[in-house]
């Protein structure tokens, strides 16, 4: 400890004042800590023993080329998937470029004119807006073909509001979705105890609607998914959570088998579905990163508790308190100036491994409303897994902390926010 405390303070320049929090912090999170290591062993054992049942052997690491017929790599991973999170099928594929395009090919292969879609966990993430047509036009959105919309907003407490929700639900209604993490909004992560509850509500009012999650951010938070509560189909992305941060791209998809063959005609085309698709000699990371996934979540989930409770011992709003159960990586700090906002992302940037020179500067990125400042110095473009923080420029000026392929960088992320937040005179004092 004493080394490594003279590391930071000397040779990296820390001010021993915000290493002494830090550290005073970590100290009365040791009962948090113990539990998510509890949780990281149960899941990496799962994890295991779902790859032990599908036989993964050298072979699946190998390319193949053109089409992509057979690829023994692609069928071992999806079968692994499959498993993993208990359904009868998954699409795991490097094509997918996100976890909104997972989400547009689970909604646009499944609904179809004149269903109605309902989101019981009030408004979706930024870039779905478009998707679903709450946003543009001309741009081949739900709406456009005729898709319906309704939001179903959370009760004060943050519970799925299930008498709003059965109130909503009609003839038309094809599919209830839910979103697991908090996206860009003030509020804890939804449960896998919250969507068993959903879920079975619904399917007493009408067995065949679908129900659906975003499971972004989620993955690994707990000892079941969401799929092991009633959810029928779920999705998202290789560069968060299940990529382990090894993941170079794509996404997946698990569900009931007549959901994800509609979902493959949309990703390929009817008739072609999941048969085709390259997986570019990528099977391999897609693998690895899932098997290391449970111990890099649990790091990432513990620099989120580290960073709510040295703000919250500042006298800073967090969402999720640090001793709060979770259900995604993310933390909120409402540091209340837009100033604030990118002092801290120019902290966290400050602490990558990967473009640590640059500065964060707020743009306006393709699917949101509003200019964002994002810290992502990565060794894969836009990993959330790894270290990052982010955020819209409004009120009342949130950042959003995640990531961290270790414990020991998540912590560092913490403190580099500290010290530029300090530097710039702009850190509250309790």
């Amino acid at each position: 400890m004493n080394n490594t405390y003279e590391l930071l303070t000397k040779e990296m320049g820390i001010s021993p004042k915000i290493v002494d929090l830090v550290m005073e912090a970590e100290g009365e999170l040791q009962e948090v800590f113990r539990v998510q290591d509890d949780l990281a062993a149960y899941n990496q054992y799962k994890v295991l023993s779902v790859f032990q049942k599908n036989r993964v052997d050298a072979s699946d690491f190998n390319w193949t080329t053109g089409y992509g017929y057979d690829d023994k790599g692609r069928d071992t991973l999806e079968k692994v998937y499959r498993d993993l999170f208990h359904t009868e099928a998954a699409l795991v594929r490097p094509i997918i470029v996100n976890g909104t395009h997972a989400l547009t090919l689970t909604l646009t292969g499944i609904l179809r004119p004149g269903d109605e879609m309902i989101y019981c966990t009030g408004g979706p993430y930024d870039t779905l807006e478009e998707v679903i047509g709450l946003r543009g036009s001309g741009k081949g959105s739900l709406k456009e073909f005729g898709v319906t919309y309704k939001q179903v907003e959370l009760t004060p407490e943050g519970d799925i509001d299930l008498a709003a929700l059965g109130k909503a639900i009609t003839d038309k209604t094809r599919m209830v979705c839910c979103q697991r993490a908090t996206g860009y909004a003030w509020r804890k992560a939804i449960t896998v105890e919250q969507i068993e509850k959903m879920t079975a509500f619904v399917k007493e009012i009408n067995p065949s609607i679908i129900c659906m999650a975003d499971n972004c951010y989620g993955e690994f938070l707990d000892r079941r998914e969401p799929t092991q509560a009633g959810i029928d189909v779920l999705a998202g992305s290789l560069i968060k959570n299940p990529g382990g941060g090894l993941a170079l791209s794509g996404g997946y998809i698990a569900g009931r088998q007549d959901l994800i063959e509609k979902i493959a005609y949309r990703m390929t085309s009817p008739g072609i579905g999941g048969e085709c698709g390259l997986m570019f000699g990528q099977s391999r990371a897609m693998l690895q990163g899932l098997f290391v996934a449970p111990k890099v979540v649990c790091g990432a989930v513990k620099g989120a508790a580290l960073c709510a409770r040295v703000f919250e011992k500042l006298g800073y709003e967090v969402c999720p308190g640090s001793s709060e159960a979770r259900s995604d990586i993310i933390e909120a700090v409402k540091l209340g100036s837009p100033e604030a906002m990118v002092a801290f992302c120019e902290g966290i940037q400050a602490a990558a491994p990967v473009d640590s020179y640059v500065a964060p500067v707020p743009w306006d990125m393709p699917g949101y409303d509003d200019p964002v400042v994002m810290a992502a110095g990565a060794f894969v473009q836009g990993s959330s897994i790894e270290l990052s923080a982010d955020g819209p420029l409004r009120e009342p000026y949130i950042v959003y902390y995640q990531g961290g392929l270790t414990y020991e960088h998540a912590k560092f992320g913490v403190i580099k926010a500290l010290a530029r937040l300090q530097e710039k005179g702009l850190l509250q004092q309790r």
